[in-house]
């Protein structure tokens, strides 16, 4: 079965990814009702596009595991409705208790349905550093989510990580010994992924992309994504992976995609800096082999610029 599912993902493909579908599952929301992609680990595929009013800001992965001893849940969501609409989705499966949350980083659509869960009684916890970037942009995120989502944002305040760690938080609980860990510098600060030893599965965050093109923030160090991604998340030899943006695939497509596009990109760039180009004509380098990427267009141009920002200087 495992060597089945391992057959299945390699012939993932970006023909996945749903930039052009405005909601997956119209009586929640969730863009998708939750599904379990392993035995006890679940995931609500989140909208490859831009946050919208018709996918209620459900533009990333909201997972959980259900261990035998309790439930822990990936990011809390982008709003207190969609932190509820997945704890409704988990009691419909199981009857174990959410016993934490862990957020990916502190973007908005990893932190802002914090105040759900700590009304709940469920520690949030996350790495410090993005426990500090939620302190600096959550006001901004929450104001923004407002601004594109309405009243679908209503009761959404800004609550911090009730807990923070600096390398690693890991527990034993059922059948899993779940793993967060802090690899490196990636794509935003307190960057973590999940890891699950015993079944070979990360659920990486926005370590890794497949079906849609990363963003490359004012904060983002190519270079010292790459070489987090080289020594430490390559290291972890996982089967299976749960990105932070679309459908769960495997670590080749993550690689073409994400280690690929950056790789590729950077070197464009070099070329470009070597002929003597500048700023301006560096938005215009060819990415066309990831065209076919969701966010291509809102992305390929901005990431050419920053890359050449910092390469620049390099």
């Amino acid at each position: 079965m495992r060597a089945l599912l391992a057959l299945l993902l390699c012939l993932a493909a970006p023909a996945l990814a749903s930039e052009d579908i405005p909601d997956k599952y119209p009586g929640s929301p969730l863009y998708n009702k939750p599904v379990e992609f392993i035995p006890g680990v679940w995931s609500a595929i989140g909208a490859t596009a831009p946050p919208t009013f018709e996918n209620a800001g459900h533009n990333n992965n909201l997972s959980f595991i259900v261990t035998g001893e309790g439930v822990v849940v990936v990011n809390s969501g982008a709003s207190r409705a969609l932190a509820e609409a997945l704890h409704a989705e988990i009691r419909k499966v199981t009857s174990e208790p959410v016993r934490f949350v862990l957020t990916e980083n502190g973007q908005g659509h990893a932190m802002l349905g914090n105040g759900y869960w700590v009304d709940q009684g469920v520690p949030v916890i996350a790495h410090v550093d993005a426990a500090a970037e939620f302190a600096h942009d959550g006001a901004s995120a929450l104001a923004a989510a407002r601004r594109i989502t309405g009243a679908q944002a209503d009761g959404t305040r800004i609550e911090p990580p009730t807990e923070t760690f600096e390398e690693s938080h890991i527990v034993e609980m059922g059948d899993f010994r779940i793993e967060a860990r802090y690899l490196g510098p990636a794509h935003s600060p307190g960057d973590i992924v999940v890891w699950l030893p015993r079944q070979g599965l990360v659920i990486s965050g926005d370590m890794a992309f497949h079906e849609r093109m990363l963003p490359i923030f004012e904060n983002t160090i190519t270079a010292d994504w790459l070489e987090t991604w080289d020594n430490e998340f390559e290291a972890l030899g996982a089967t299976y992976v749960i990105p932070g943006h679309g459908h769960p695939t495997n670590m080749d497509q993550v690689r073409r995609y994400t280690k690929g596009y950056l790789e590729y990109l950077r070197a464009r760039i070099g070329e470009h800096i070597e002929a003597g180009g500048d700023l301006a004509g560096a938005y215009y380098v060819d990415q066309s082999p990831f065209a076919h990427l969701d966010t291509f267009e809102e992305l390929a141009t901005k990431n050419a610029g920053r890359v050449f920002e910092q390469m620049e200087w390099e």
